[in-house]
């Protein structure tokens, strides 16, 4: 052996290395690395002994080389893996500022549009137009022989026959305006909603979650537009109550179409409000994070729960008020807080069997609750006061009981505060206009009192509730809450027993 290290004095220095080279250890076989070293050739990966002492010169280049090239290789894969995941899940985790801009844009518009409904059923303009024709119906009587033709289907009318027998060509067209007016706005709306909702699903502008919160609304939009031609449909025949009466649309297909109006209201403010809520917060997420833990203290749990209880009995009053538009009622008992003698008018008129269809009076009840004029008005009455007194205790709770006042967030507050404003104002306007006998303008501005407090309930619960899951995820990944220590309590020792 000596003799060998004699002959080739190059295996002294390459002999404690070559046992490294050629038995190598099971986890360096089992290296990531391993497969793309076994694709390079023979001659690199085993270099030959005479060779030895140029790769113990070359080997931390080569080592370094081979590792750079591996690296680059696992990072361009966990690149490529990330850019297809993206490709294929290209929805956006918030919606553009632009889309929530639009929505209460359109909000303002059907705002706009339910006042002039108001005005259009109250000028008895609502059953000019006797057929629904939602395309051709766009375009008004152009000539003397269409506006005849139209006239004519009016006079068909009972409204004609009990209500206008003497009213003229000129009178006609402008209640005729009135209605087609209504109808043209609210093609507009649909039409407005319905192309940028395509355009922004189209171009991933908005979250998954919102555009299926869009596409819903609008369906309600086209359904709105079927209820509308529906309420219309009942008082083109005079069988609500008996031959003869007063000529009007039904209350229950009224309190359906405006229903729907203030539905498709309330989801795009909501929509667009939780948008820039959303914006905002992700703006700044140390002080979001603060933010979702103030919303989550014990503290405000009530509030949260009676806050969108506040807007459904906002809501069920507006209904009540349809009812009242429906029927009339506003026109009796002109005078508050008394109904005739006392606060409620007598039993026997209140549950009248002339308003019951069976024989044996089962629907009694509630076939006077929602026909029976005189009681209508007295369950609009309640339940305006009743959400009057809400309004104020929800007021009463967030400023004086301690932990909820330290807790509330300062809009808010702002909110409440906005909430008993619209209530007062909204009260004064339903006595006024019960008081004066329904005047035009009075009573349209009273349905437009009622959709800005159910405005001032949503926009509360906005800033009441927490964003969804997935911002709310992220905003605390990246500004995580840490809640205080526990604090330890002092061993007392136990007394030693005797």
């Amino acid at each position: 052996m000596a003799s060998i290290f004699q002959a080739f004095p190059q295996l002294r220095t390459a002999a404690p290395r070559l046992t490294r080279r050629l038995f190598v250890s099971r986890p360096c076989v089992n290296s990531p690395l391993r497969p793309s070293l076994s694709r390079a050739p023979a001659s690199t990966a085993r270099p030959s002994i005479l060779r030895s002492v140029r790769w113990k010169s070359t080997q931390p280049l080569r080592n370094s080389a081979t590792a750079g090239a591996a690296h680059v290789e696992v990072s361009g894969i966990a690149e490529g893996t990330t850019q297809s995941g993206g490709r294929a899940s290209s929805w956006p985790n918030t919606s553009d500022k632009s889309v929530a801009y639009w929505l209460l844009g359109s909000a303002a518009s059907v705002l706009g549009i339910v006042i002039f409904g108001g005005l259009t059923r109250l000028t008895e303009s609502g059953l000019s137009i006797t057929e629904w024709r939602p395309v051709t119906g766009s375009l008004p009587p152009m000539n003397q022989d269409d506006w005849e033709s139209e006239f004519a289907k009016y006079r068909a009318s009972p409204e004609f026959a009990l209500l206008n027998p003497n009213m003229t060509l000129p009178e006609f067209k402008q209640i005729y305006f009135m209605e087609w007016t209504h109808r043209l706005w609210g093609r507009v709306i649909g039409m407005t909603f319905l192309l940028p909702t395509v355009y922004f699903i189209a171009r991933r502008r908005v979250a998954p979650s919102m555009a299926w919160k869009l596409t819903g609304i609008c369906g309600m939009i086209g359904f709105q537009g079927f209820l509308g031609w529906w309420m219309v449909k009942s008082g083109l025949k005079d069988d609500l109550f008996a031959p003869g009466s007063h000529p009007r649309v039904s209350q229950y297909r009224l309190a359906a179409h405006l229903g729907a109006a203030f539905a498709v209201y309330c989801s795009m403010i909501l929509s667009g409000l939780s948008i820039l809520k959303e914006h905002r917060m992700l703006a700044d997420p140390a002080a979001a994070a603060k933010a979702i833990e103030t919303l989550k203290h014990p503290a405000l749990r009530v509030v949260r729960r009676c806050v969108p209880a506040l807007a459904l009995l906002v809501f069920t009053t507006a209904m009540s008020g349809a009812l009242v538009a429906g029927l009339d009622a506003g026109l009796i008992y002109c005078e508050f807080p008394y109904m005739g003698l006392g606060l409620t008018p007598p039993k026997q008129e209140l549950f009248d069997t002339f308003y019951s269809h069976v024989p044996d009076q089962s629907d009694l009840w509630w076939r006077n609750m929602l026909e029976n004029p005189s009681l209508v008005q007295l369950d609009h009455r309640i339940l305006a006061t009743t959400t009057f007194t809400a309004v104020m205790a929800l007021f009463g709770y967030t400023r004086f009981a301690g932990s909820v006042r330290a807790k509330m967030p300062h809009d808010a507050k702002k909110g409440v505060m906005g909430m008993v404003h619209l209530v007062w104002m909204q009260a004064a306007l339903g006595i006024s206009t019960l008081i004066y006998m329904v005047p035009t303008w009075l009573a349209a501005t009273h349905q437009a009192g009622a959709l800005a407090l159910l405005t001032g309930a949503v926009v509360l619960y906005s800033r009441i509730k927490l964003p969804r899951r997935a911002i709310m995820q992220q905003i605390l990944k990246q500004h995580p809450v840490r809640s205080p220590p526990p604090t330890s309590r002092p061993v007392v020792p136990r007394p030693s027993q005797k």
